[in-house]
């Protein structure tokens, strides 16, 4: 293995605590918390994450926590103490694209930017299919594009966690009338294409029981690297 495989080894090892590590690097300006423990603001992300290697790091985060606030960590987890709930466990699948298999959007479909003038249309769609993981500010973090239909946004994808080599690819919805036109398709391309352009590899999870999400990504070029918890944490 040469100088350059170990480095790209190296970068994508830090998949494993992506929040954490967000949060230590192209993040860093979100981040509120200490060197054990950190947290996106609320109002932009429900997400924690911590130095698995330091002592009790969610009790290190307790002051930027409010009682009962909800939470969401992605990967191993330190021990639990009594002042934090584990809520519940999801399985999902890490997946990751080190080249696309095409390049070639359908011109047919008009894809949009969306900018912060559409934010609150944003938060509707992605809460009515997705809710739970969005906050009004969450576009804050990177790029979003959508397709709209007689002036109605019916689908979206964009950018949530962001590293210095490779971003998150996150907030994928299209409005159930609208669902098995290839929209998601193209739109996640789109999203894929503008990452890889800003020099960035796209990563992303998704429940490991959504096979028809899995089959799109692959297709695209997406490959599984792990099998990863997304955790639901309470602060008491």
């Amino acid at each position: 293995m040469n100088t350059n495989e170990y480095q790209v080894q190296d970068q994508v090892m830090l998949l494993d605590r992506p929040i954490w590590n967000a949060l230590n690097s192209k993040h860093a300006g979100f981040a509120l918390g200490n060197e054990y423990a950190k947290r996106y603001p609320s109002h932009i992300l429900p997400f924690v994450g911590f130095d698995l290697d330091s002592e009790q790091p969610l009790e290190q985060l307790k002051p930027w926590m409010k009682p009962d606030e909800i939470a969401y960590a992605i990967g191993d987890l330190p021990n639990i103490p009594d002042s934090w709930q584990l809520l519940n466990q999801l399985d999902c699948v890490q997946m990751f694209c080190p080249e696309l298999s095409t390049t070639t959007l359908d011109e047919s479909v008009e894809i949009i930017t969306l900018k912060e003038e559409d934010r609150a249309e944003m938060f509707e769609l992605i809460t009515s299919v997705q809710p739970g993981y969005f906050a009004k500010d969450t576009p804050l973090l990177g790029h979003y594009n959508g397709i709209r239909v007689n002036g109605k946004l019916i689908s979206m994808s964009g950018e949530r966690l962001g590293l210095d080599a490779f971003t998150e690819l996150s907030a994928v919805c299209t409005h159930p009338d609208f669902t098995g036109k290839g929209l998601a398709y193209q739109l996640v391309l789109k999203t894929c294409l503008d990452m890889f352009q800003r020099g960035t590899k796209p990563f992303l999870h998704v429940l490991n029981s959504n096979t028809r999400a899995i089959n799109l990504y692959e297709r695209l070029g997406f490959v599984k690297r792990k099998d990863i918890a997304f955790n639901q944490l309470k602060s008491l």
